[in-house]
């Protein structure tokens, strides 16, 4: 346990800034004005706290305003107004320990991030490899003199040319496709390569771009990072197989913060439940 509890302005707080600064109601001051519907002045946090509620809750909010107060390391820029820092100042956390180094928030954003990031190497790759295709038999005829070290470099691009097929000339000169992995997979190895040893992670939907069969990986993965690994975790999701984190205590921002007793008991898993006991006939007679 690295962060104990947290403290947002409560609405008598939020409306005396409100009042002092004489906005009009239609003008925007996020991240004021959110919190307030959902009941959340404080949380207190486990080894594993999960923020649960619908879209427009304040799930996003929360871990946005933790993270600013607390200084994590983040990777895509978010949501904020004029305003953001005002509301952090208003803000209190309690620490059992310092917070470590190796903290960070990770997002849906910086999930999609990295997809395009690996999509323009791909793009670039696939340019590459065209452009070699059309320089394979144009290097092979080339006659060539070496008259200074910096020529070496390119008489090894014409011996490589004459030594090899087109196929293998390419495939070496080009470099490594990175799109062996699925959308899913490389989402799933981010959050496997960003999440660090005894480090307090902020998870914002960590299950967007993960099937179920994924999600359960990092399920399991998340788990061991806590038990194994000294992880402190704060996940909003809507996910099932996280919301059945072992000893997670879970907030539902959509009836008033409170701390549900299990994960069963809300809306998105019922849903689940529900459906598939309908059909349970049909894997039944599978």
């Amino acid at each position: 346990m690295f962060l104990s509890a947290f403290y947002f302005p409560d609405e008598e707080a939020e409306t005396d800034f409100l009042f002092d600064l004489k906005t009009t109601y239609d003008q925007s001051v996020y991240p004021y004005r959110i919190l307030p519907k959902a009941g959340l002045t404080e949380i207190f946090f486990r080894p594993v706290t999960i923020l649960y509620g619908g879209n427009g809750s304040g799930k996003s909010t929360v871990l946005n305003v933790i993270a600013e107060k607390l200084g994590l390391k983040r990777s895509s820029p978010y949501n904020r107004s004029r305003f953001f820092e005002n509301y952090v100042n208003r803000c209190r956390a309690t620490v059992e320990e310092e917070i470590p180094p190796a903290s960070r928030i990770i997002t849906s954003d910086d999930v999609f991030d990295m997809m395009l990031d690996i999509r323009a190497i791909n793009e670039g790759i696939d340019r590459r490899r065209k452009d070699l295709a059309e320089d394979y038999f144009e290097l092979k005829r080339e006659k060539f003199q070496v008259r200074s070290l910096e020529d070496l470099e390119h008489l090894h691009t014409i011996n490589a040319a004459r030594g090899k097929t087109m196929s293998r000339f390419i495939k070496d000169e080009s470099g490594k496709s990175l799109r062996e992995r699925s959308n899913g997979e490389s989402a799933l190895m981010y959050f496997q390569t960003k999440i660090e040893m005894d480090s307090l992670c902020l998870l914002d939907e960590p299950e967007n771009s993960l099937s179920p069969e994924n999600q359960i990986i990092l399920a399991d993965f998340l788990m061991e990072s806590v038990r194994y690994c000294g992880n402190q975790l704060v996940i909003s999701t809507h996910s099932p197989f996280l919301l059945a984190f072992p000893g997670a205590r879970i907030i539902n921002l959509d009836d008033q913060s409170r701390t549900v007793e299990s994960w069963t008991q809300l809306k998105n898993p019922r849903v689940y439940y529900e459906f598939f006991k309908k059909h349970a006939d049909e894997f039944e007679n599978d």
